[in-house]
């Protein structure tokens, strides 16, 4: 059993690092983008708050997402463990969830911007099926067609390198605070993610002091 956190710059693959994780160790893969769009679907009360909050161009405020996530992990399937990706965002959201529950440890998968900035503008989205591409890795099989639907292959409408730049300068002001307070709290493992997604993996789980399961 563990709680951990996963931290990283967009395009640092923290994504694939939590699922990674969670599929050999029996934890839940906890995205907060995922459960907010399940609770807009669904059409929650809370979906709806938060739909109408982003059709207005504004932020989900703080109680709101603590509300969400403090329900997330009262869910039953929570009690082996999580990784949770995507949150805290913020040092008031960190705070938060130290004074709901013990971590064991933050992950924190650091990547050079210009890295990730390369990563981004390689990225590639199905226009049909919304399947994800990337031209540095994972490509179809014929050149700009997806494999499951054969619809065309488009860059992101975010992925500009000024929209890139403008996401990494957000993300390293909010994102110094929160580490800070984490380290304050000892709980912090920083891994390098420019390795390859395997070499990545096998460094978090030594650091952790996890067996290979």
């Amino acid at each position: 059993m563990g709680k951990y956190v996963i931290m990283g710059i967009q395009g640092s693959g923290k994504g694939t690092q939590a699922r990674l994780l969670a599929a050999d160790y029996d934890l839940v893969h906890i995205s907060m983008g995922e459960v907010f769009r399940g609770h807009i679907h669904n059409a929650t009360h809370l979906g709806n708050t938060i739909r109408d909050l982003v059709a207005d161009g504004h932020l989900v405020p703080d109680g709101i997402v603590n509300q969400i996530l403090r329900t997330r992990l009262d869910e039953s399937d929570c009690r082996a463990g999580f990784v949770l990706d995507g949150y805290p965002r913020n040092l008031t959201q960190a705070e938060f969830l130290l004074g709901l529950l013990q971590l064991d440890a933050v992950i924190n998968v650091v990547v050079p911007d210009a890295v990730v900035t390369a990563r981004m503008l390689a990225r590639r989205i199905c226009g049909e099926c919304g399947r994800d591409w990337n031209l540095q890795g994972l490509q179809p099989r014929n050149k700009g067609l997806c494999d499951e639907c054969g619809g065309a292959i488009v860059a992101r409408e975010d992925d500009t390198p000024a929209a890139i730049a403008a996401r990494l300068a957000d993300f390293h002001s909010q994102t110094a605070r929160v580490l800070g307070y984490f380290r304050e709290h000892d709980l912090v493992v920083d891994v390098d993610g420019t390795a390859p997604a395997e070499k990545v993996q096998d460094e978090i789980r030594r650091k952790l002091g996890l067996t290979v399961a």
